[in-house]
C-alpha cells in the first residue's frame, strides 16, 4: 500500500495481539489486549525547570502576602488614593514589585496595568470604580502571540459584599494566589520562553469577575493565541476545619463542555463521546502529567466540574471566551476564614487571617503551576485542526492535522480506554500531517500532541469528524 510522504502508517497485525487469558474464576477475563504504542511515560522537568522550581521560595511568598494583608482591606470600592490602606496601595505595590521582576528579564518582560471604569451594579458597585489589572508579560521568544495565563486576584471582601470600610485581610483568598502569580514572574524574569508567559494580578474577582473579564477580553480582541490559563484562588491553606493536615495535594477544578461552544458544537462533541475531552480537560491532563513529580512533591487532584458548588473563579471568564482554563483551590476549605467579618464567635475564629496561612504548601502550588507553565510555554503549540476520517467503516484510523514547524521533532498520537482519566498509551509518528493506525475510533480515545526537539511536548488536540 502507498502513503504519502506526509502520512505514516502503523502496522498493528494479529500477531502483535496478546491473546485474551482466562482467569482462574469463572466468567473473569483480563482486560482488552494491548493496542499499538507503549505505555506513556509522564513528562519529567529538565535541568532548567528544575532550576526553575526550585527557587521558589516559601519565605518570599510569605512576605507578599504579609505585605497584601497589611493594607488592611483591598475592596474593589476601597480607597484608590491613600498610599497605606486600601486597594489602590495594594495596586500601586504589586506593580512596583513586578517591576522590579521585570529588570532581571533584559527587556523581555514588561509591566502593565491596564484599566477601565466599572459602572454601578446594583447590589455590587455602588458607583463608577477603577478597576485596575497588573500583568507581567514575558514575551516570547519565538512565538509571542502563542499566550499562556496564570493569575490570582488581589481584592477582598468580609461578609457584607459592600462593607469596603472593616479590614478584610484576604491572606488566603486570595493574597495567597497572588503570591503565586508574583513569584513565578520573579523567578522566570531571567529565563527566555518561547511562547508568552502573562503572570496576572486581577482587580473584582469578589464583585463579579470584573478584572479577570475585562482581561479575558482584552486578549479576545487583540487576536491572541491563549491556549491555557491557570487560576489560583485559595491555595493557601493544607489545613482542614478538622484540624487535619493534607500538605502534599492540590485540587485542580476543570470544566467540561466549553461555555463558549454553541449548542450544535456540544451536540457535535457529544455525539462522538468527547464531553470529557474538552480543551479545558486537555490541559488539565497535560496539568495533571508534568506537575505531579518528586520536584514539585505534590498530588493534583484532578476535579471535572467548573468550579465548587455555589462557588466561581477568574477561570470562567477565560472559558467564557472559548481559551482553556483551569482553577486550583486548597484540598480543605474552612469557610470560617472566607468572607468572613473579622471576629471570635463561640471560641471560634474567623475571618481571612495570615496566621491559618501555610506559606511552604502555597510554595509547593506555585511549583504545580510552574511546572506546568513553563512546561506548555517551552513545547510547541496543541495542534490544530486535529481531524479523524469518518467516511468509511474501517477498524483502522486515519487522523490528519495541521503541521507545525515548531513541532521539529514530530508528532505523537496519545490514546486511552474511554474510561480512563490519563492518556495511557503513545505512538510516536514523526513530522508528518496524517497517520492511519490499527486501532479503532470505536474503542478508544485517540489524541495528537507535538514534540520540540527540547523534549518538551504539547498537551493533545482531540481529533473531530472530518
Amino acid at each position: 500500500m502507498h502513503f504519502p510522504l506526509t502520512s505514516y502508517y502503523i502496522p498493528y497485525t494479529l500477531a502483535t495481539l496478546v491473546p485474551l487469558v482466562y482467569a482462574q474464576t469463572i466468567g473473569n477475563v483480563s482486560p482488552w489486549p494491548p493496542g499499538p504504542g507503549s505505555s506513556l511515560v509522564p513528562q519529567a522537568p529538565n535541568s532548567e525547570l528544575t532550576q526553575i522550581l526550585n527557587e521558589i521560595d516559601p519565605s518570599r511568598i510569605q512576605a507578599t502576602i504579609q505585605k497584601l494583608v497589611s493594607f488592611g482591606t483591598r475592596h474593589t470600592l476601597s480607597n484608590q488614593t491613600d498610599p497605606v490602606r486600601g486597594i489602590g496601595a495594594a495596586r500601586d505595590w504589586i506593580a512596583s514589585q513586578m517591576r522590579t521582576f521585570a529588570a532581571a528579564s533584559n527587556g523581555r518582560m514588561t509591566v502593565s496595568v491596564p484599566s477601565y471604569i466599572q459602572q454601578p451594579v446594583n447590589g455590587l458597585v455602588l458607583q463608577p470604580t477603577n478597576i485596575s489589572n497588573i500583568v507581567a508579560t514575558l514575551t516570547g521568544t519565538s512565538e509571542p502571540n502563542r499566550v499562556y495565563v496564570v493569575s490570582g486576584h488581589y481584592d477582598s471582601r468580609v461578609t457584607s459584599i459592600l462593607n469596603f470600610m472593616d479590614d478584610a485581610p484576604g491572606a488566603d483568598d486570595d493574597a495567597s494566589g497572588v503570591a503565586v502569580s508574583m513569584e513565578l514572574a520573579r523567578v522566570m524574569a531571567s529565563h527566555q520562553s518561547a511562547a508568552t508567559i502573562m503572570f496576572a494580578v486581577v482587580a473584582g474577582e469578589e464583585q463579579d469577575l470584573f478584572g479577570s473579564n475585562f482581561m479575558a477580553t482584552t486578549l479576545k480582541q487583540q487576536g491572541k493565541d491563549v491556549q491555557g490559563m491557570l487560576n489560583n484562588d485559595i491555595v493557601g491553606s493544607s489545613t482542614a476545619d478538622d484540624g487535619t493536615v493534607d500538605p502534599n495535594d492540590i485540587r485542580m477544578f476543570v470544566s467540561g463542555l466549553p461555555p463558549s461552544n454553541t449548542a450544535a458544537q456540544n451536540l457535535n462533541l457529544a455525539s462522538i463521546g468527547g464531553e470529557n475531552d474538552s480543551p479545558a480537560h486537555q490541559l488539565g491532563r497535560f496539568v495533571a502529567e508534568v506537575s505531579q513529580n518528586t520536584v514539585t512533591q505534590m498530588n493534583v487532584r484532578a476535579i471535572y466540574r467548573p468550579d465548587r458548588f455555589l462557588r466561581g473563579g477568574d477561570h470562567e471568564s477565560f472559558l467564557a471566551q472559548g481559551f482553556p482554563a483551569v482553577r486550583f483551590t486548597e484540598p480543605h476549605e474552612n469557610f470560617a476564614h472566607q468572607h468572613q467579618d473579622v471576629r471570635v464567635s463561640n471560641g471560634v475564629q474567623f475571618g481571612d487571617l495570615i496566621q491559618f496561612v501555610d506559606f511552604n504548601f502555597t510554595a509547593r502550588v506555585a511549583k504545580v503551576n510552574g511546572a506546568a507553565l513553563w512546561s506548555l510555554a517551552q513545547a510547541p503549540g496543541t495542534p490544530k485542526n486535529v481531524k479523524i476520517d469518518t467516511s468509511v467503516l474501517t477498524n483502522n484510523s486515519t487522523l490528519s492535522w495541521t503541521l507545525d514547524p515548531k513541532a521539529d521533532a514530530g508528532y505523537e498520537v496519545v490514546w486511552r480506554e474511554t474510561d480512563e482519566p490519563q492518556w495511557s498509551m503513545v505512538i510516536p509518528v514523526g513530522i508528518v500531517n496524517s497517520v492511519t493506525v490499527n486501532l479503532s475510533k470505536d474503542n478508544v480515545q485517540m489524541g495528537v500532541r507535538a514534540v520540540g526537539k527540547n523534549g518538551f511536548k504539547s498537551p493533545a488536540a482531540l481529533p473531530m469528524p472530518s
